[in-house]
């Protein structure tokens, strides 16, 4: 229903029951009717109507939308000291430091629920927890009042409204059955645990961003039922009466039904959504309205490689999680190549007991690598066969094999690899092959960071002219808890708790900015170049240079993001124009997305010239000249008014400058990026991306 028209909750709720009592006719029929009563952060609620009852409603004038409810699907160590956020540096002056490593920040953590009794949530040398806290330690299944702690401060679960089936499938409470919103938990707070590896591999001390935030658990998502709409917004509801700081999201598909993300954002909390692992397709990226973080997932310098000996001694290198000792034979087995590895290559190949090469690059355009692999690992091991090399154009699987390797080794290789080994297998008489235990490395030699190839894509089927996502962060390959043990995941799902935790850190630092402010740090201090000054890629077909609608503003910073010099804040007011477009209140939308005052600017239609404005804050040195670097995007020329901004002592600490975008060629053209940088021609570099994309005509399918 949008704000609430009162601060007594109660008034709130009878307010709903009334609306539904109209449609239903009875009191008793609107109790039993309405699921969720969402009463704190606003007025809202679900219920169970037919659809003559739901269209009754909508007309009703105070009701802004009925939406029916949808279910999301979740999106799924050594992470932080690759971004630098270094637990013990050799001078103390890092973010993490300053931030003095998240104390007393709340983060809330939409998911799951979470294992109370994994060594990430420890609460050894806590404090009281904060007085501002009003949330609740929620008891339930195998989760009584002592699993919440001085770490996890509160913990809901949100059951009404999920089918039966779920509830047996799993804990009728905060308790996480499935380890998604543990592992999301523990990447986000978890406190350092020493001595965490899967088998020996990423061995290391493991811990959370924010290692000394607190935690505040709402299970939203059950097995089987995902993630509805219903109990994703009550969750955001008791999260903004409760007292979070920053309420992380690793969920998928959230459309701009979600107002309660808006009403989140207007009271000072930052959310952080995954952008989805729907990739590399285009315009696959969700989470996409421009008040939320969306994060894209990206690797680190961390590899798991696997050596494969030929019999002609020729060795290759794939990669694998192997580190079970007893599936692991010293002595060659016999090669098999079963292309590939249908049920019915694998049946005439007599693979039992050997070792099975899986490669089909004429067949990788029909399916996806994870389904692919999938089918040969379940055909190969049916048959008998000892192990599995599976190629591949993308080797953001890794994880996959965490669970497959205690029954057969596998190892994964790129099809440049399986053809020398298929080079080997027409030519040897009697080919075989062995592998050699799994080894972790970890640093410059490997490529990174690389854009995730399951990273869903810009730009946004909703709204074209909003840059999504807006930041990577690692995601693939991420080490973290689940249960009482510690397991490698990847996904969208992953990189969102890293961003979490920053925006946590950065609150800390930082107690007077607002979310968009938080935001604008985190995209314009971002890299777009490694640690050796290339720029960075996206693992694609084929692998290409990543561009803002792969990553956004770039890969984040933490460091720099801390002290950005300028912002582009938005007043969370502003973005009630652009709901009030996305649910059909008001006209002009286009206008109201180029305008927005975001850290990003895209244009998806320019036939001749376009002119937006943006609005800068100096959060640095009071006294400070910013001079315009323009990276213009081809075929576009870009002018900026003024290009150079001056700020000084006891003057405004806000310049507003006007950009002007002009198309060199008629023409219904793709996307072309740049990019306009501030810099102070110091510490502080001030860069935002640009998308822009020429037409002639508005609405042509760009389907040649």
């Amino acid at each position: 229903m949008g704000d609430k028209k009162h601060d007594d909750p109660s008034i709130v709720t009878a307010s709903h029951h009334d609306a539904l009592t109209s449609v239903l006719g009875s009191k008793d029929e609107a109790l039993k009717s309405i699921v969720y009563s969402y009463k704190h952060g606003f007025s809202g609620f679900a219920a169970m109507l037919t659809e003559s009852q739901a269209e009754a409603l909508a007309k009703f004038p105070e009701v802004i939308t009925v939406k029916r409810n949808t279910f999301h699907k979740l999106h799924t160590t050594r992470s932080w000291d690759f971004l630098g956020l270094d637990y013990q540096p050799p001078q103390q002056s890092g973010l993490l430091q300053k931030a003095k490593y998240g104390e007393d920040v709340i983060i809330g953590v939409v998911d799951t629920g979470i294992w109370p009794e994994s060594r990430s949530f420890n609460d050894r040398g806590y404090g009281p927890v904060p007085s501002r806290w009003k949330g609740k330690c929620q008891t339930g299944e195998r989760f009584n009042a002592t699993s919440c702690n001085r770490k996890i401060i509160g913990a809901r679960s949100y059951h009404r409204g999920i089918s039966a089936e779920s509830l047996k499938s799993d804990y009728n409470s905060p308790r996480d059955i499935n380890g998604h919103g543990t592992h999301v938990a523990s990447t986000i707070a978890g406190v350092e645990v020493q001595g965490v590896s899967v088998g020996g591999l990423a061995s290391g001390v493991a811990r959370g961003g924010a290692p000394r935030a607190r935690l505040a658990i709402y299970k939203a998502c059950w097995e089987g039922d995902g993630c509805p709409d219903a109990t994703v917004l009550a969750a955001i509801d008791h999260a903004i009466h409760d007292g979070v700081d920053v309420l992380s999201l690793s969920l998928g598909g959230f459309g701009p039904e979600y107002s309660g993300t808006l009403h989140a954002v207007q009271r000072g909390i930052s959310l952080v959504f995954a952008g989805g692992n729907d990739g590399p397709v285009p315009q696959t990226v969700t989470n996409a309205v421009p008040w939320v973080t969306t994060v894209a997932a990206s690797t680190i310098d961390r590899a798991f490689p696997t050596l494969i000996s030929l019999g002609n001694s020729e060795k290759l290198v794939g990669q694998s999680l192997m580190h079970n000792a007893s599936l692991i034979s010293r002595d060659f087995k016999d090669l098999v190549y079963a292309r590939s590895c249908s049920a019915e290559l694998v049946a005439s190949s007599n693979v039992t007991g050997k070792i099975v090469l899986c490669s089909a690059p004429a067949q990788a355009k029909f399916r996806p690598p994870a389904i692919a692999f999938q089918d040969a690992l379940n055909h190969t091991f049916m048959a008998g066969a000892k192990g599995l090399i599976f190629a591949q154009y993308t080797t953001n699987l890794i994880d996959n094999l965490a669970g497959i390797e205690r029954n057969m080794p596998c190892v994964l290789v790129d099809f440049e690899i399986a053809q020398r080994i298929i080079s080997y297998f027409d030519t040897a008489g009697s080919p075989v092959v062995k592998f050699s235990p799994t080894m972790t490395v970890v640093g410059d030699g490997v490529l990174s960071p690389r854009v995730a190839s399951f990273s869903s894509r810009g730009p946004s089927l909703a709204f074209p002219g909003i840059l999504k996502p807006d930041i990577t962060a690692p995601g693939v390959s991420i080490l973290a808890a689940r249960r009482d043990s510690y397991v490698l995941y990847s996904g969208t799902s992953m990189a969102c708790p890293h961003v979490s935790a920053v925006t946590a850190l950065i609150k800390s630092v930082h107690p007077d900015w607002s979310p968009a402010m938080i935001k604008s740090a985190i995209v314009t201090t971002a890299s777009v170049t490694d640690r050796f000054g290339m720029p960075i890629q996206a693992d694609a077909v084929p692998r290409k240079l990543a561009d803002p609608f792969d990553f956004g503003g770039g890969h984040i910073n933490p460091d720099r993001a801390a002290d950005p010099g300028l912002v582009y804040d938005v007043d969370a007011k502003e973005y009630n124009n652009f709901f009030n477009c996305t649910v059909g209140l008001l006209d002009g939308c286009d206008s109201y997305q180029l305008n927005l005052n975001l850290p990003s600017i895209v244009v998806p239609n320019l036939k001749n010239q376009v002119t937006t404005w943006r609005t800068i804050t100096n959060v640095g040195p009071a006294e400070a000249t910013y001079r315009a670097v323009v990276e213009a995007p081809a075929g576009v020329a870009v002018s900026v008014e003024p290009s150079v901004i001056s700020f000084t002592a006891g003057g405004s600490r806000s310049v507003t400058f006007k950009l002007t975008f002009t198309a060199k060629q008629r023409v219904q053209g793709g996307y072309t990026f740049g990019s306009l940088t501030w810099s102070d021609k110091s510490a502080h570099s001030v860069r935002i991306p640009i998308a822009i994309r020429t037409v002639v005509q508005d609405f042509v399918a760009d389907t040649s």
